[in-house]
């Protein structure tokens, strides 16, 4: 396949509507582009470090509010779960001396409690997610000032491992590079791997060229980014954290039998109750995995921070979380989308708010440009969606 045969075909698939991330690179290059020309500091390595590590705790938010929209649902509550979460590790680490990973464990297993009783409420009354992830938002913010108390602040010790992970530690130059390479080959092995199987079943499937191409350009750009931030304090394994999660979710998502049924059940929920998917597993599977991402996210800003306080998942977190997933390109209309709109997602929100800092501009001004983006992100989406039915894609 030529280079003029991919184009066409790139072209073909923008004319029906599949437009991909295409919109949000877009979007990267010109959001970039404008905070650079007005401060030059903006995309010097000591900020884009900082960058990355800003998007690990609500890009993890985000993450499992996408595996929400997939199924055609909203939760509104991922904030407050995060705060509580944030809540519980304080307590049970520093005031009832647990050990730091059972309190984390904890953690992580009240947010999958949650989620999950969000799916059986969604399956067993018919309750709408929206009622009854809002009340979860309210529920569950009281919830979290009642476990922190009269103090309302708890400071997470310093020498601990998980404040040490959140804030200081980076990978060696060398290591950054062979996981480069790791992930270099990983992607062309997956890649070949899923072209022999469509060619198996008679399927179209990418020629090995345009693999080949692809992986190049791939490995260009992650070792030049990675040559970037090794520039400054490196690659920090924290964002490294989030970045492993989003793979493990993709992988999930597009190699598994319930990943699939993710995909049937956002599309369309009674074809998918028709062709034998357990309709209700995946709601409170999908509902629990969400509220547990959003735990953990919690827990990383709270490591990153070494402190929980009453602000803890409260402020802008809910709303750049959900921002973030519509924005990356998750459908609201359900069915569309990837984990990798999460990390896209992620990074249009934390640059126009790095950019805006570096301006010195108030917060209401990326509050209005955020709100700006995301209705553009919804405009594009429904385009498309409209576009897509009309081809009969």
């Amino acid at each position: 396949m030529t280079a003029a045969d991919t184009f066409s075909r790139v072209a073909a698939r923008v004319r029906e509507g599949d437009l991909g991330a295409l919109p949000v690179i877009v979007g990267v290059v010109v959001i970039w582009s404008v905070f650079q020309s007005l401060n030059p500091s903006f995309l010097s390595s000591q900020n884009l470090v900082n960058l990355t590590m800003q998007c690990a705790a609500i890009g993890t938010i985000a993450l499992g509010v996408v595996l929400v929209l997939l199924v055609g649902e909203i939760d509104l509550s991922v904030g407050s779960v995060s705060g509580l979460a944030a809540a519980i590790l304080a307590v049970t680490f520093v005031q009832l001396q647990w050990d730091l990973l059972l309190a984390i464990v904890a953690a992580v297993a009240a947010g999958a409690a949650i989620g999950a009783g969000y799916g059986v409420l969604l399956t067993r009354f018919a309750l709408p997610s929206f009622v009854i992830t809002l009340a979860g938002l309210l529920g569950f913010l009281g919830l979290q000032l009642w476990v922190l108390g009269e103090t309302g602040s708890i400071n997470l010790p310093f020498d601990s491992w998980l404040v040490v992970f959140a804030q200081q530690l980076f990978l060696p130059d060398w290591a950054s590079y062979l996981l480069v390479a790791l992930a270099v080959v990983g992607f062309a092995l997956s890649r070949v791997r899923r072209a022999r199987r469509r060619v198996q079943a008679n399927l179209d499937s990418q020629s090995y060229r345009e693999i080949a191409v692809r992986t190049i350009i791939l490995g260009v750009f992650l070792a030049g980014a990675t040559w970037y931030l090794n520039l400054s304090r490196g690659v920090g394994v924290m964002f490294l954290f989030f970045l492993a999660l989003v793979v493990v979710v993709d992988i999930v998502l597009q190699q598994t039998r319930w990943g699939r049924a993710v995909y049937a059940v956002g599309g369309s929920k009674e074809a998918a109750r028709r062709a034998g998917i357990r309709v209700g597993r995946i709601y409170v599977t999908v509902f629990a995995l969400c509220s547990s991402l959003a735990a953990i996210g919690g827990i990383l800003a709270a490591a990153r921070l070494a402190a929980v306080s009453q602000s803890s998942g409260g402020g802008d977190t809910n709303l750049n979380a959900i921002a973030a997933a519509v924005i990356g390109g998750a459908s609201l209309f359900g069915g569309r989308g990837t984990a990798y709109s999460a990390l896209l997602g992620i990074i249009v929100i934390q640059s126009i708010s790095s950019g805006l800092t570096l301006l010195t501009l108030d917060s209401s001004v990326r509050y209005m440009i955020t709100g700006l983006v995301l209705v553009i992100a919804v405009i594009i989406d429904s385009l498309s969606r409209r576009t897509r039915e009309a081809t009969g894609r």
